[in-house]
């Protein structure tokens, strides 16, 4: 990885290419950039094969502390947050198989909280119970999808990835990406997608966002 040879205009965000520069020259505070600018997105990739919040985040964070320890190898071939997510795509697999778990049959319960509630400071309280509940309601129809679709429809519609990153991420070809989709969005209209379609779903909080770069941080030294 070549170092900077110049920094950058005041104001302007570096680039993850710059930060991952400046990580590896031995600046590690740094990497809390890259979390805080891909958790969310990390998040809903893992999320699609695991429906365990604590897993999810025990994921996460063995996927930042691998990649931190890796980045010399990331040779800009993909996009960062693809090589990010293939790392956090593994390691969801691989707690699968340590767990003998196939979340494509995993049906969640009316009455299970898979995801815990934050707050939402923009909203009113009678408008962030309706937005709760909402959001409770379309992530149980979302968990109910087999695997192979959550993944996508996670990614591509939620995430809003484009088809060719998402199939980059998955290693699958964009028109299976498309027909993945098509049949995710297929079974959610079955139950309660065609009421709820703009509802936000699968959202990494800035509580959880804050505690996660924490945990890392203080892994990797920074």
């Amino acid at each position: 990885m070549k170092a900077l040879h110049s920094a950058p205009k005041p104001g302007t965000p570096l680039s993850d290419r710059e930060v991952i520069a400046e990580v590896i020259a031995g600046r590690t505070g740094l990497y809390e950039i890259l979390m805080r600018r891909y958790n969310q997105r990390l998040y809903r990739a893992i999320r699609g094969y695991l429906p365990d919040g604590a897993d999810v985040q025990d994921a996460m964070q063995e996927t930042y502390v691998k990649a931190f320890k890796n980045l010399d190898r990331y040779n800009g071939e993909a996009a960062f947050s693809t090589w990010l997510i293939r790392i956090g795509i593994n390691e969801a697999l691989q707690h699968l198989r340590r767990t003998k778990r196939r979340a494509g049959r995993l049906i969640v319960d009316a009455d299970q909280e898979m995801i815990e509630e934050l707050p939402d400071t923009h909203m009113d309280p009678e408008h962030t119970v309706e937005h709760a509940e909402t959001r409770r309601i379309v992530e149980r129809a979302v968990d109910q999808l087999p695997e192979a679709y959550r993944a996508v429809y996670l990614l591509r519609e939620v995430e809003e990835l484009p088809s060719a990153e998402v199939a980059a991420c998955l290693g699958i070809s964009e028109s299976n990406v498309k027909v993945r989709l098509h049949r995710a969005k297929a079974l959610l209209r079955e139950t309660v997608w065609e009421q709820l379609e703009d509802a936000p779903v699968f959202e990494f909080g800035q509580d959880h966002c804050d505690a996660l770069v924490q945990r890392v941080m203080e892994r990797i030294g920074g």
